[in-house]
């Protein structure tokens, strides 16, 4: 379903340079990954690459469910890039990204609603699993931290993608909630036959929730710059 090799980023010139490279990523259906690595090594630089917000500057490969993605990129096909992001991808932000002014119900059904998609009770359904039913009618500002990360996860999740990508989904949470949030996400990507890929510093957890684990390692070039490699799994 994701297949990439020889896939570079880079940002900045001189001392200032960073340059994320990925050698080689290849993700089936339903398979589930933890990218892992300090603050700053570039798993979100990874994980927007990956979501295709953000254009690689070298592609040998870059495919995602049959479609050249390198070659949309080169050939600046914004409208096709967003089709396939709205429909495919399901991404959990940091810090939730909720929209403050919709209730619970409506910011899980907000992607099922710009796609024109009918209710056919996914949402209530999540809700459910995720144990936030009795939070529908609230706005985010009531939630915790965790309940919001788990309403995050089910917005994500409410329009069957393809792919889920999640950036650091439980780094603000007490390890108790870390768990819980980490089990619920996977759990539900499972259910859902998506693949899954996570960002997270905690391979502990990235470990002990069964998640194939990569690590993203950094090195100091001579120009000054710093050059991130994803590495294989282990």
């Amino acid at each position: 379903m994701l297949n990439l090799s020889a896939v570079h980023k880079s940002r900045g010139l001189g001392s200032q340079r960073y340059s994320l490279v990925i050698p080689a990523l290849t993700l089936c259906a339903g398979e589930q990954l933890a990218i892992v690595g300090p603050s700053g090594c570039g798993k979100s630089t990874l994980l927007d690459l990956l979501a295709l917000v953000l254009a690689p500057d070298q592609v040998g490969q870059f495919d995602f469910n049959h479609t050249d993605i390198g070659e949309l990129w080169r050939a600046d096909k914004q409208t096709a890039l967003a089709e396939l992001r709205s429909r495919h991808l399901g991404y959990v932000l940091q810090t939730g990204g909720l929209l403050g002014f919709l209730d619970v119900r409506s910011n899980i059904a907000l992607s099922r609603q710009l796609l024109g998609l009918k209710d056919d009770g996914s949402v209530a359904r999540l809700a459910e699993q995720l144990e936030i039913s009795d939070q529908l009618a609230k706005k985010p500002a009531a939630l915790s931290v965790g309940q919001r990360q788990r309403v995050s996860c089910a917005r994500a999740l409410a329009h069957a993608p393809q792919l889920v990508l999640a950036d650091e989904p439980t780094a603000s949470l007490d390890p108790l909630n870390a768990e819980r949030v980490m089990q619920a996400l996977l759990a539900q990507a499972r259910e859902h036959r998506a693949a899954c890929v996570i960002a997270t510093h905690d391979e502990p957890l990235a470990r002990a929730s069964g998640l194939q684990v990569r690590r993203i390692s950094c090195r100091r070039d001579t120009d000054g710059g710093v050059t991130a490699t994803l590495g294989e799994a282990g």
